[in-house]
């Protein structure tokens, strides 16, 4: 079976989390800084091109939620959850977050990705989103 890869994730997720999509990253070969998503023009924190990408496990820690009401340039319906997390790779990264609407959202809270069937035109099949994780 070939894996589908995606320009920001892979469906198949990592070996830590198999059922869950991995997150392709990268990684500075400077100063170990981690990323998301994978580019080449130079490193956030110490400026190097020396940057390799790295599957990083899509697991990480809620830092900051908001609804967005008045979306600029975006298909999607509104108002929709917008999140920062940091992953347990070390990158910093922003999502739409899947939640629901009682959910009360607060820092530190733990969140997974998880792919969601697309309904924007022209965007593919799946979409990728961040989820509170079970306990």
């Amino acid at each position: 079976m070939t894996e589908e890869v995606h320009e920001l994730f892979q469906a198949g997720g990592t070996e830590q989390l198999p059922d869950n999509p991995a997150l392709i990253g990268g990684v500075c070969k400077e100063c170990g800084y981690v990323f998301f998503p994978m580019q080449n023009y130079g490193c956030e924190k110490c400026g190097s091109t020396e940057l390799s990408p790295k599957t990083l496990t899509g697991r990480g820690t809620l830092i900051a939620s908001a609804f967005v009401h008045m979306p600029v340039g975006t298909p999607r319906d509104k108002p929709f959850l917008v999140g920062s997390i940091q992953t347990e790779d070390g990158a910093i990264l922003r999502s739409v977050l899947e939640a629901p609407d009682d959910a009360i959202l607060t820092p530190g809270m733990s969140m997974i990705t998880k792919l969601v069937p697309e309904t924007r035109p022209n965007h593919g099949v799946q979409d990728l989103r961040f989820i509170l994780v079970e306990d």
